[in-house]
């Protein structure tokens, strides 16, 4: 059995938040991560491409995963992304050091102080957020807009049309702030490195490196000081107490997933960050076995798919619809008397849409009405969604009501079953502290998208405010770790 002060279950904004202001307080830490390190070669092949899918685009899973592109056989290997099959809703999480950063949008998208405290408890203040760790998490990122260069280069069509089309009808559209290394996109531009980001490639990862992602910014950081190690192909499989702490059992894996080697870490100090899913899913059945049997009954409670809708317009002027990603344009409709909505263009160069479509990812304020139960007879625990909630399905209508106003194109499809931007299962302030100190188990905290209490993370995507929330949470416990 190995001991360590503390431990980061998860690498992704929350896990590697965590383990970056750990070692920066000379506390050692040690990260585990169920995926691989993805380091990006001078080949720019380090990730598979919806060209040619392989074993490295999806989470053991013998098929491809990804929107438009489910289905095609495929080598079962430990690749970059998951798709988590509940009752009512399946969910996109990612895999590897970096957590979805590998595979998310690089959007770090703020929502508005009406709207959040519409999800948010009411003695989270929007302004220390906004003042404080908003802007902490977007200095330690890098993030910055689309340049003017960029959006004029023939690739970019489908984001200027959206901001075209807003313009037109007078409501509100702008761009991103992005994690991403413009100087990287200008050499895919410039034919300089492969297309990659340029061609829409996302949901596999980034090929050419542009992507700032966790792997590339706060986790050598960490590393750097001497006082972090990060453990990939280490799936936890169970977490309890003892005496002086925490055991948690990790099984090491191979690239293939097979179990190369079991055993058993101990710490004082145990952060889970293994995304909103995964570390529910880990205290849930802690919970109902008896492992951790004063968890709160709220464990389990308040997850929400944060209003994620899917949606595919016809009937616009040319768009390049394989090209010009990640999502760098948003319509915000905020105001919309139906339901709040933003919407992002995205290219979706997988579904080989022609001219004149164009994909884009809603979200709205989606309800936090899903829960996770634990099945003694398996031994596993599944999530349930009300797809068919009024709070959830007037999202869509909302959708609908603000491409009336738009007044331009057709809508081909809105898809609600399916989001990449889960939200809740251990809720802030009733799992646990206001700070993410686990009810009823002192050394215990929950870092990462499983807090977001209200379902949704206010008509955005969540990276951003769980980085917020991350860093605030290790300000207020570190000083308690660094007494001891």
């Amino acid at each position: 059995m190995r001991d360590t002060e503390a431990l980061v279950v998860g690498s992704g904004f929350g896990g590697a938040i965590a383990a970056l202001r750990l070692a920066e307080a000379g506390v050692q830490t040690l990260v585990l991560e169920r995926g691989r390190r993805w380091p990006i070669t001078d080949a720019h092949d380090t990730f598979a491409t919806y060209d040619s899918p392989d074993g490295r685009a999806a989470w053991l899973s013998p098929v491809t995963v990804a929107p438009a592109q489910e289905g095609l056989p495929i080598d079962v290997y430990t690749g970059v992304l998951e798709r988590v099959r509940g009752e009512g809703i399946d969910v996109l999480v990612g895999a590897g050091v970096g957590g979805g950063s590998l595979v998310y949008n690089t959007v770090l998208y703020q929502p508005r102080r009406d709207l959040f405290g519409r999800v948010m408890p009411s003695w989270l203040s929007y302004d220390e957020m906004d003042e404080v760790w908003y802007p902490k998490v977007r200095e330690a990122v890098g993030v910055s807009t689309m340049p003017a260069d960029v959006l004029a280069h023939e690739r970019y069509r489908g984001q200027r049309v959206l901001l075209e089309e807003a313009a037109a009808a007078g409501m509100t559209a702008r761009l991103f702030e992005l994690g991403l290394d413009w100087d990287v996109i200008r050499a895919e531009l410039a034919g300089a490195i492969p297309p990659s980001q340029i061609a829409g490639q996302v949901w596999y990862g980034a090929n050419s490196g542009a992507k700032r992602s966790l792997d590339r910014t706060h986790l050598p950081r960490a590393e750097a000081t001497g006082k972090v190690e990060v453990l990939p192909l280490h799936q936890v499989t169970d977490v309890r107490e003892n005496g002086s702490g925490y055991l948690v059992t990790v099984d090491e894996l191979d690239d293939n997933g097979r179990v190369v080697a079991r055993r058993d870490i101990h710490t004082k100090h145990l952060f889970l960050a293994a995304g909103s899913v995964a570390t529910t899913k880990l205290l849930v059945r802690a919970r109902d076995t008896g492992a951790l049997p004063k968890l709160a009954d709220s464990v389990g409670t308040r997850w929400g798919a944060n209003g994620d809708l899917v949606i595919i317009r016809s009937g616009l002027p040319p768009t390049g619809p394989s090209e010009g990603g990640p999502a760098g344009a948003v319509l915000e409709d905020l105001d919309n008397p139906v339901a709040p909505i933003a919407m992002a263009a995205m290219p979706i160069p997988q579904a080989k849409m022609p001219e004149g479509f164009m994909g884009l990812i809603g979200m709205g304020l989606g309800p936090a009405k899903g829960t996770f139960s634990y099945d003694g007879r398996t031994d596993t625990v599944g999530l349930t969604w009300p797809k068919d909630d009024p709070e959830a399905t007037v999202i869509a209508d909302g959708a609908r009501a603000a491409f009336e106003r738009l007044g331009t194109g057709k809508i081909e499809a809105i898809d609600a079953g399916l989001t990449g931007h889960p939200c809740g299962g251990v809720p802030l302030g009733l799992a646990t502290d206001e700070y993410g100190r686990v009810n009823g188990y002192p050394g215990l905290y929950v870092v990462d998208g499983a807090l977001l209490p209200g379902g949704s993370a206010a008509c955005t995507n969540p990276a951003l405010t769980i980085g917020a929330l991350a860093e605030r949470a290790l300000a207020a416990i570190i000083p308690d770790i660094v007494e001891e």
